[in-house]
């Protein structure tokens, strides 16, 4: 079986504890990435705050992720990042390519995470690990540039740049595109972060998340932002 790498090396804004809590505990990883119960008896290394590894084996197969957490002694903290694991060889360049750009992304948002939200509850809003998803109808190669234009914003939007939003039948969003990739995109509001997923370049439909801070209710801006999809996309 093929393998795949996902290595990275970032600096986060952050104290190495709050690190740890951000990747080690399951509030901590709803904070940035979705809901994901870590069990230490479970870790092939497990020591707080600066070493965390788990590896899954299934015959051939593994997936195996490692986080070592080193302190820089100026309030920041040094993350090597580590994933790697086995894709189908028929499919292995199309999994890697998309696995390769969600890892930056993914990560971009923990720093995101430490640096404004930590230490605030959260609530995850969407399916774990998918999210809320588009319609079927959003694999198309324009699927990701419709969902941006149905949010509103211009066709010009950069990343750094603010935004004053108010998509249909929805919250407004007023804040900070902190990410913005060809087939990603990070929006970072006062009080939470939403993080939109063009899928529909890997063959899938165009999704989202919400991390919010602010204790509103899960079920209710799901189906909010499910409708949305829905009808932006349809």
């Amino acid at each position: 079986m093929p393998v795949f790498d996902c290595s990275r090396e970032v600096i986060l804004p952050a104290a190495p504890q709050i690190v740890w809590d951000a990747v080690a505990t399951k509030e901590g990883n709803a904070g940035w990435l979705f809901p994901n119960d870590v069990d230490p008896d479970a870790a092939k290394t497990y020591e707080p705050p600066a070493h965390l590894h788990i590896r899954q084996e299934q015959g051939e197969s593994f997936n195996d992720l490692n986080f070592v957490i080193q302190d820089r002694g100026d309030g920041t903290t040094g993350l090597r990042y580590a994933h790697t694991g086995t894709f189908p060889p028929d499919d292995f360049e199309a999994q890697n390519d998309q696995i390769q750009q969600h890892t930056d992304f993914y990560l971009h948002t923990l720093s995101e995470y430490v640096a404004h939200f930590s230490g605030r509850p959260v609530t995850y809003i969407g399916e774990v690990p998918g999210g809320i998803q588009g319609p079927a109808s959003s694999v198309t190669p324009d699927g990701f540039a419709r969902l941006k234009a149905a949010l509103g914003l211009p066709a010009s939007v950069s990343e750094g740049d603010e935004v004053n939003l108010q998509p249909q039948e929805t919250e407004a969003l007023n804040g900070v595109v902190d990410y913005l990739r060809p087939n990603f995109m990070g929006i970072r509001t006062a009080d939470a972060l939403y993080c939109f997923f063009g899928r529909n370049a890997f063959g899938q439909p165009v999704a989202m998340t919400i991390h919010a801070f602010d204790g509103r209710e899960p079920e209710q801006a799901e189906q909010t932002w499910q409708r949305f999809l829905a009808t932006a996309l349809a």
